[in-house]
Parts: C-alpha cells; structure tokens; sequence
C-alpha cells in the first residue's frame, strides 16, 4: 500500500473532474467545435481563451487538494520534489526533448499518489518556467498536462519488484508520447496555415482534422517525444527503484496526515 501524502477525498475526486471536463474542451475543442461556430472560425482567440481560463481551472484544484490534507510534512516533501524539478529542466535543452525532469514526477506520483502527482506535474511546470523564462499562454496547458501524468503514474497497479520499475518504464513511454502530442494542440489549430494537409480544417469533419493533427505530431513534434521518452526511460531503468526505496522510507517516517499526540504537562 502506498503512503498517500494528499488523501482523495470525493469532493476532490469531483473537482478533479470537472478540472478535467474543462482541460478535455481546452485541448480538443479543434474536434469539438461544431462546424459554422465562433470557436471553430476563431481558433486564436479560443486559444487565449482558454490560455486565461486553465490557470483558474489549476488554481482551484491545487486550493482544494490543499485543503484536503497537504499537512506541513507534505508540503516539505512536495517542495524538495518541485525544487529538484526546476533544477532539472534547465540542465536538458527542452526544445530537443532532452528533459530530464519528468522521471521525478513519475516517481513522486507513483510513490505518494495521484493527488500528490497533480501537485508536483503542475507546479513542478511552474516553477520551472519561472526559472528559465518559460511563461507564456503554453504554460496553463503544459501545467494542466503535467498534473494529468502526474494522476496517470499515481493510479498504476500496485506492483512491486522489477515489475514495478518496468512498468513504469513502459509509463515513460506512453505519458511521453501522448504529453507531446496533447501540447501540440494548443497552438496546432492556427500554426499549421489553412491550406495544408498538416492544418486545422475550421468547421471540419472530425476525421479529416484528426487525420491532420496526426500528421503534424508525425511530421513536426515525433523526433522531440521519442527524445523525452528514451531520457525518462533511462532515468527510471537507472535511478527509479533508489529513488522510490528513499520516498517510501521518507513517507513511512513522515506518516503523512497524522497529527503528533499532545504531550501532557506535570
């Protein structure tokens, strides 16, 4: 059983779905949008739409798990696991998928759970982007998609041993595909010109613009994610199981969500 350092409580679980509801519309309103629409004819200003919603979205989510046990012992744990995050991601050259950093929220997610996983992919990108100047109207969807690898690694079979480690290899693998896959939409729907068989087609047939996005994630963005899986695979073949052994002892002493017995004056 795992040390659960942010309890998932129903109200949690809740907004946690309807945060997902909303990030599923930001991402895929290309597929959504019902053809002869606004949204679909304005695919610019749909995006600065949502560009300006999903850190609301992220926000009250973050606020609620808070309030549903983050207790100072998981806010310290929560905090060395963002700090060595941010540190990370400067030292690989993030447009060449060399980023090193994703590992860390894998592990995290998968040793203290879901809830924890939300926190440490979303602020984890945050605090990153502050330190190499990485804001921008990318960064609430690059937010959003880390704290949903984060809930993906926290909510694997409970498997021990090798297993274990392979299994989440073969996590690395897809989250890092389908991260760079899912990113790529927020600005796909205008960067691929009108007149391509790469482009967002305004008012298309679901088909022809998913065809379409494929292509672009094929022809454009496959070399980056193979790069970002093979460096988090690595990283979870070589250091996964250490770093796991480390968290499980630290949480286990940390007793997370367990308030000390008061100790009787004479």
């Amino acid at each position: 059983m795992r040390d659960r350092a942010v309890p998932l409580r129903p109200r949690t679980l809740l907004v946690l779905v309807v945060a997902s509801a909303i990030g599923i519309a930001a991402f895929g309103w290309p597929f959504l949008a019902a053809p002869g629409s606004s949204i679909a004819g304005h695919p610019g200003a749909t995006t600065w739409l949502f560009a300006l919603l999903l850190p609301l979205v992220v926000v009250v989510v973050l606020a609620d798990v808070a309030d549903g046990g983050l207790d100072a012992k998981a806010v310290a744990t929560l905090g060395v696991l963002i700090a060595v995050d941010a540190a990370l991601r400067p030292l690989g050259v993030g447009h060449a998928g060399l980023e090193p950093m994703w590992f860390i929220v894998i592990l995290g997610a998968r040793v203290l759970g879901p809830g924890f996983g939300f926190a440490l992919g979303s602020l984890g990108l945050f605090v990153s982007a502050l330190l190499t100047a990485g804001v921008g109207p990318w960064l609430p969807f690059q937010m959003l998609g880390a704290g949903w690898l984060g809930i993906g690694a926290g909510l694997l079979p409970a498997w021990r041993g090798r297993a274990e480690t392979w299994l989440l290899a073969g996590y690395a693998v897809v989250s890092s595909l389908a991260y760079g896959w899912l990113l790529n939409l927020w600005f796909w729907p205008w960067a691929g010109g009108t007149a391509s068989k790469l482009a967002y087609v305004p008012g298309g047939a679901v088909s022809v613009n998913l065809a379409h996005w494929l292509t672009f994630n094929l022809a454009t963005s496959l070399g980056f994610d193979l790069v970002r899986a093979a460096v988090t695979v690595t990283l979870v073949l070589v250091a996964g199981r250490p770093l796991m052994i480390a968290l499980r002892r630290g949480a286990r002493r940390a007793k997370f969500g367990v308030q000390p017995l008061p100790v009787a004056t004479p």
